[in-house]
């Protein structure tokens, strides 16, 4: 879906999204196409700079943007976020956990286990915290939540363990929460990208390229060989399947986990 008709659609027009984890990849990507679908935007990040440039981005579509510096590990920074939220627009109609620490990448018998503590932290029990904060005001609206997963959670890949270890509690977060929450019109559902094709994969590409003398080219048509769609999906693609979940259109829908990898995994 091209940048125009996505804001012509308009499928959040008059809604409330808060985006935790915005940063230059997927986290700007949802920001973005939340806006462009009509929403106005609170944006969460421990980076102030990078909030503002999101936020001067979304205003150039002609939607509102507040920043909100945020640590979502910590209790009063997060609930600092919420208040400020409910200030600001008087309601919210979306909530979407994106925020992620990387875990050790290591054999589950050699991860260390305060950085497995650190990771479950922020990609899980912080997800839960915001969730929890948000939950009266979403209640109001009949909102959502979108938790960000990962392909992981299709393969045991090594060393993957402490990475799909963390995403595997999401997960089961998301389906206990739509269920409890369900109740009370709230639906809870689950993207779950493959490869991100932003900027952290494509310097990784480069390094592989250069360590084994062939271009960054090469190793993207050799991955992609792999996928259905034989290309990597791109932040703004994943973004709009948040968009979808998080409108009117997934009304009856909750407790899902939509897999965006392109035909990668099947599920």
């Amino acid at each position: 879906m091209t940048t125009s008709s996505l804001a012509g659609s308009l499928l959040l027009e008059g809604k409330v999204v808060v985006v935790s984890g915005v940063g230059p990849g997927l986290g700007r990507s949802i920001a973005v196409r939340c806006a462009l679908a009509g929403a106005d935007i609170v944006l969460a990040a421990r980076t102030e700079a990078r909030l503002r440039e999101v936020a001067a981005e979304i205003a150039e579509h002609g939607r509102k943007a507040v920043t909100v510096t945020t640590d979502i590990t910590d209790e009063e920074s997060a609930t600092h976020l919420a208040e400020t939220a409910l200030s600001e627009f008087g309601r919210v109609d979306a909530l979407v956990n994106n925020a992620f620490a990387m875990p050790p990448m290591a054999d589950l018998a050699d991860a260390d286990f305060e950085q497995m503590r650190a990771s479950m932290e922020t990609n899980v029990l912080a997800a839960l915290r915001l969730t929890n904060l948000f939950t009266p005001a979403l209640i109001a609206s009949r909102g959502s939540v979108v938790m960000i997963n990962s392909a992981v959670l299709r393969h045991s890949r090594r060393p993957y363990g402490a990475y799909k270890m963390t995403k595997a509690a999401l997960l089961s977060i998301a389906q206990s929460l739509s269920t409890e929450l369900g109740p009370q019109g709230v639906r809870v559902n689950t993207v779950a990208p493959g490869y991100i094709w932003a900027d952290t994969l494509q310097a990784y590409f480069a390094h592989l390229a250069k360590g084994r003398g062939v271009s960054a080219q090469q190793v993207y048509d050799e991955t992609a060989a792999d996928i259905d769609l034989r290309k990597l999906p791109e932040p703004d693609e994943i973004a709009d399947a948040v968009v979808f979940l998080a409108s009117d259109l997934a009304r009856a829908i909750t407790g899902h986990c939509l897999d965006v990898n392109g035909g990668e995994f099947h599920h």
